[in-house]
């Protein structure tokens, strides 16, 4: 019979609870595929909980298609979903069993990358519908090509969606829909020039750097102090674009203030063809208090491109991003890109469109915050419960899906990740993101908990104490 610990006391709901907690034990192997589960009568009884917890529980495995239901016989585990041998755990063996033993990198069972998301979070069924809904509304014309820029139903949503939580006004004629933001860099460097110097945030994501440094492009890494990137610096240099990350840094987390906000605006003001690239990349995870508002709000001179993607607050796997483009640049973009056709097909806009009209987007966005919220509270609870005897400092992050995890107990950042990969949990430096890759002051990993359930996070912080107590 399945057991489970459920915490009524908990603000996740109990058939939440139940759900994640079959799930991981479908993917991790633990149920094998096509193994019968319990009636709802006797999992009721046996975790003291109502059927009707249990039944929606079931109800959400069988529309993401975990488990099928088979009439008069019951629930099965989906025998698709069957892990293969060799990736499941040993017969007897507990997930904490064992943690000093050394575990080759990709046999990591508990892994605090950032760029994930949980996929359980995604509204498959509503997706179903909308997609069946869309191909009887749009039958042959999703066969078509469609607007360069991006279908027009859902650059109005985007639109919207801007103004009534970004505090962005924008006209749809502004917006351009593209295959993610690696794609959508490109273009941008494209039309504002490859001989111009981008500034960079020091450190930063890695991959940006990449990009431009792949398209020609010149790029001066700029150093950041407690308000985000120093105006003075930028000012210095030879740069005529800068590119930021203002309302939640990546990897540090600083919100960048009004004051230093209004520097760069002056900065980008002060001379012709100068333009602030502004990455909102998880604007919609803040969970102390509303998103803050976006630096292209403040925009008046139309020198702000600001980018985001439905990576974080869908699936990186839509693979669907947007530009909103100053007048000038939309201008220059018809006028020399207007060619080229759509980059994301017309059926995942148009359904993209749809689930943002019907208000489902927002509804997504509220569950997914409060599941991320969650983890982060578990995180840092876990880090601080395990860690007692070890110094060290989390970051209280308000935002996002990472946080930083400073330690003091004499060890080296690399000994830190290699201790901790040893025990089958894998975590990153804060090394890594810097340009070139330096040995920060004190050792500081990144630790993103999108992809972990509680009750992983909770395992994986108890392998870190053994692995570096």
């Amino acid at each position: 019979m399945l057991t489970y610990h459920l915490d009524p006391q908990s603000k996740t709901p109990l058939y939440e609870q139940l759900y994640r907690a079959i799930r991981t034990d479908i993917m991790s192997g633990a149920l094998a595929g096509g193994e019968r589960l319990p009636s709802k009568r006797q999992l009721s009884a046996n975790l003291r909980v109502s059927q009707i917890t249990v039944e929606t529980a079931y109800a959400q495995l069988l529309a993401e298609g975990y488990i099928i239901s088979e009439p008069r016989r019951g629930y099965f585990v989906q025998r698709q979903l069957a892990v293969p041998a060799q990736a499941q755990q040993p017969a007897g063996t507990h997930p904490t069993a064992g943690a000093q033993a050394a575990v080759h990198v990709d046999d990591c069972p508990y892994d605090f990358r950032t760029n994930i998301v949980d996929t359980g979070c995604f509204p498959f069924s509503t997706w179903a519908r909308l997609s069946r809904s869309v191909l009887s509304e749009y039958d042959d014309r999703l066969l078509r090509a469609t607007d360069p820029c991006g279908a027009a139903e859902l650059r109005e949503q985007i639109a919207r969606y801007l103004h009534d939580f970004r505090g962005i006004n924008v006209s749809p004629d502004n917006i351009l829909v593209g295959a993610g933001s690696e794609y959508l860099m490109h273009l941008v460097i494209q039309l504002l020039g490859r001989d111009r110097v981008y500034a960079l945030e020091n450190p930063g994501y890695r991959k940006l750097y990449q990009i431009f440094e792949a398209n020609g492009a010149a790029v001066r890494p700029l150093p950041l102090d407690k308000s985000g990137l120093r105006a003075d610096a930028l000012a210095a240099s030879d740069a005529s674009v800068v590119y930021l990350t203002p309302s939640h840094h990546f990897p540090l987390g600083t919100v960048m203030p009004a004051a230093r906000r209004l520097e760069i605006l002056r900065w980008a003001s002060a001379a012709p063809e100068r333009y602030i690239i502004e990455d909102d990349y998880d604007s919609e995870f803040r969970y102390a208090s509303r998103p803050i508002p976006a630096l292209g709000e403040l925009d008046r001179a139309g020198r702000v491109v600001y980018v985001n993607t439905f990576a974080k607050s869908l699936s990186p796997g839509l693979r669907i991003g947007y530009l909103v483009l100053p007048d000038a640049l939309m201008a220059r973009y018809r006028e020399r890109f207007s060619l080229y056709s759509s980059t994301v097909p017309s059926f995942d806009q148009h359904t993209l469109a749809a689930f943002m009209r019907t208000g489902g987007f927002e509804r997504h966005i509220s569950r997914s915050r409060k599941v991320y919220q969650a983890r982060r509270d578990a995180l840092m609870a876990a880090l601080d419960r395990e860690l007692a005897g070890l110094p060290h400092e989390v970051s209280r992050s308000e935002a996002g899906l990472h946080l930083l995890l400073h330690m003091r107990n004499g060890m080296l950042e690399r000994e830190l990740i290699e201790r901790a990969r040893a025990a089958g949990v894998r975590v990153y430096g804060l090394s890594a993101y810097y340009l070139p890759p330096v040995e920060p002051p004190r050792a500081t990993l990144v630790l993103g908990y999108a992809g972990l359930t509680e009750r992983q996070i909770n395992e994986a912080a108890a392998r870190l104490r053994q692995a570096w107590s």
